[in-house]
């Protein structure tokens, strides 16, 4: 039942866990939220705390997402139902953005990305770096062309 694609979405990413991906969740949640949109809230991984806090600043229930319980149409058609009545979705992933069950990747942050067809924002603890952020990033644009 894949309803169309044309719910506005952004992935919130990063390199790895701890660095900051839920405050900035919430920061954009709360931002598009006081601009007078509504949004959609959607965590990766079977997570129950971050998703409390995407519910309490979005004030609408916040999905998961996870590619270990759920086929490629399901994650679709569930952004897609659940943002339908959204001004956007805000998906926030889990871990490092290519973090998965295997090498390849499977049920990473990035394969939720590109099942729904999803630009990706990179958040980077750039703590103790100057420059050196610039091949971080870059690598992470070059990974995977896909994303």
């Amino acid at each position: 039942m894949n309803i169309g694609t044309n719910v506005p979405r952004i992935v919130i990413s990063a390199p790895h866990g701890q660095s900051g991906k839920t405050t900035v969740t919430i920061g954009l949640i709360g931002a598009l939220v006081n601009r007078g949109l509504t949004v959609q809230p959607f965590k990766k991984g079977p997570d129950f705390i971050d998703p409390s806090w995407l519910s309490r600043v979005s004030g609408r229930f916040c999905r998961n997402l996870d590619c270990f319980l759920m086929d490629d149409e399901t994650i679709r058609d569930s952004v897609f139902q659940a943002g339908r009545n959204a001004d956007i979705a805000v998906i926030e992933g889990a871990m490092g953005m290519f973090d998965g069950l295997d090498l390849d990747g499977s049920g990473s942050t990035a394969q939720i990305a590109k099942i729904i067809k999803a630009p990706v924002v990179l958040v980077v603890n750039c703590s103790r770096m100057t420059r050196s952020v610039a091949p971080l990033v870059k690598g992470f644009k070059d990974f995977d062309p896909q994303v």
